[in-house]
């Protein structure tokens, strides 16, 4: 039947009436009908419903259009876990408009990049951070429009927009008409990742993606009308791994918080009987280790996802005294975070502590709404066997993969070769299916659930008068993770430099999350072509 229609779409036409494309807008649209006196958004004293939260989202957006912002344009914010921050996942994409959410931990020369490079229109900027967005706008010829984030919980910051937020959307339109885009594949989000470069690349996220990808993190996390999520995972992180559309998509409450603090973050979990968080390692690691005037058992369960390094089993073991239940999930900024998860089988509940955190640490098996997972040769692109012992790639496809990288079509290309989402990590599928990642190929750092690359951190070393040569790998941390190490050989007229002048130097130059917490000095090993071996350095590393 090559070319011609099938019986069953003869005489049949997509419309209104029976195909409309995806969008996470719909949530808020529908929790507002349905639960317009509920209570959607919870930060300090400030506490808006349903309805209260779809009116300033409306108004955002009514504001922004006055302004002159509309479909393709960029809305870049530098906020923490705020109420203005989820509304602006809303209200931006009402116009057809791209947010781009910026991580605060960035030094201003790499937010200066990304508001060029992603051409915003306009900055919501916290006064927590102003002087950084300030310097990082003084970098670039573009004039958008700023507003500024006046939050009562936030430390005292400068004022360096035209307007104040809450003034900004006063005047705009709480009945503000919007639409969905008419295609899903429209572009919602702009989420700067690390990669492999100094440079951080542009991930691009479409609507049918974020819609999928948040009804998957409910329904796989077990989020309801009854949840109320802490908002211990920055939202500037693959848009919160799209639990600002997922936790408002079945009415759920936002707790905001500021600042991950275990003295912050135990009294919301009582007050507002908190049931789902999410965060990297560091976050659990934190809760176990709290002072114990600070630290307490809850009385309900509380299910906490986290993902970067599996949780070894101390940690398990601390979390449920606390009262947590952790899963463990897999995700990249270029598949809207979460993409594969360790669902706990039957019985494992009943093994011992050790032999389940082995269970608990693969990365398992999709996501419903991800089309497909496999662990492949680069090289054939043949699966490898399943035998948890044969190394491949791990790669993806589905509609929770990103649409590609911004201005650059060959790392695009490169990364979605085969049809297939090359993760870079390098794992194993055991024989009941789970995958489990056994290394990365990228030369990749993961600390607090942040990516650091090791390139940018060689960049900002080879930049210093007295260094000659420079390789930097992961070490293992207590807090971290994992953090930069540093491996240098100086100049021959560089002996008196210490380790503290290099830490030092690195964070006059650069984040200081991506800074090296240890730098080792001397020749550094090579091939016979004069290649760092870096694999050299890990087993240093590891060994230390």
């Amino acid at each position: 039947m090559s070319g011609q229609q099938s019986p069953f779409d003869i005489g049949l036409e997509k419309g209104e009436a029976n195909y409309k494309g995806l969008s996470p807008l719909s949530f808020l649209k529908r929790s507002a009908h349905v639960y317009p006196q509920k209570v959607a958004v919870i930060h300090g004293a400030r506490q808006y419903t349903y309805a209260q939260f779809n009116e300033r989202c409306r108004r955002l957006a009514s504001a922004l259009a006055a302004r002159g912002i509309g479909p393709g344009d960029t809305v870049s914010i530098l906020a923490p876990n705020i109420p203005e921050m989820l509304e602006c996942h809303y209200a931006v994409p009402m116009l057809g408009a791209v947010l781009n959410a910026i991580n605060i931990r960035l030094d201003a020369t790499t937010v200066a990049f990304i508001l060029e490079h992603g051409e915003a229109k306009a900055v919501l900027i916290d006064k927590q951070f102003s002087s950084v967005m300030a310097e990082a706008l003084s970098q670039i010829n573009a004039s958008p429009l700023v507003v500024d984030i006046d939050d009562a919980l936030a430390p005292d910051g400068a004022s360096i927009g035209e307007t104040d937020y809450e003034n900004f959307i006063a005047g705009g339109d709480p009945d503000f008409a919007w639409e969905s885009p008419e295609d899903e594949w429209t572009t919602i989000a702009l989420n700067y990742t690390s990669g492999t470069t100094g440079n951080p690349k542009g991930v691009l996220y479409h609507h049918r993606g974020a819609y999928l990808n948040a009804i998957g993190n409910a329904m796989t996390m077990g989020v309801t009308a009854q949840s109320r999520y802490l908002w211990t995972l920055p939202m500037f992180h693959c848009n919160g791994w799209t639990f600002t559309w997922g936790v408002t998509a079945v009415g759920g409450t936002h707790v905001c918080l500021r600042d991950v603090d275990p003295a912050k973050i135990f009294p919301l979990i009582e007050e507002h009987k908190v049931t789902h968080m999410c965060g990297a390692p560091v976050v659990l690691t934190a809760l176990i280790h709290a002072p114990e005037d600070v630290k307490r058992r809850v009385d309900h369960t509380i299910d906490i996802a986290t993902g970067g390094a599996a949780p070894p089993s101390a940690v398990i073991a601390g979390m449920e005294a606390l009262g947590f239940r952790v899963t463990h999930l897999y995700g990249m900024t270029e598949c809207y975070g979460p993409s594969t998860v360790c669902v706990t089988q039957p019985g494992w509940e009943d093994l011992p502590l050790e032999e389940r955190s082995l269970l608990m640490a693969r990365q398992g098996v999709n996501y419903m709404t991800l089309e497909d997972q496999a662990i492949l040769d680069p090289d054939t692109m043949q699966p490898v066997p399943a035998d948890g012992e044969t190394m491949g790639e791990l790669m993806l496809k589905g509609n929770t993969v990103m649409k590609g990288y911004l201005k650059n079509p060959e790392a695009t290309e490169a990364a979605l070769r085969g049809d297939w989402l090359h993760t870079g990590d390098l794992g194993v599928m055991h024989p009941d299916g789970y995958i489990e990642i056994k290394d990365r190929s990228k030369d990749i750092i993961i600390s607090g659930g942040e990516n650091i690359s090791s390139l940018e951190v060689e960049e900002a070393l080879y930049r210093h008068p007295e260094v000659m040569e420079a390789a930097v790998v992961a070490a293992p941390h207590e807090k971290w993770g994992e953090t930069p190490c540093a491996f240098v050989a100086l100049k021959p007229d560089g002996a008196s430099v210490s380790e503290r002048d290099i830490i030092d130097y690195c964070r006059e130059n650069m984040a200081h999350y991506k800074c090296p917490t240890k730098v080792v000095f001397g020749d550094l090993p090579k091939t016979s072509t004069g290649k760092i071996q870096k694999f050299v350095l890990r087993e240093r590393v590891g060994n230390a």
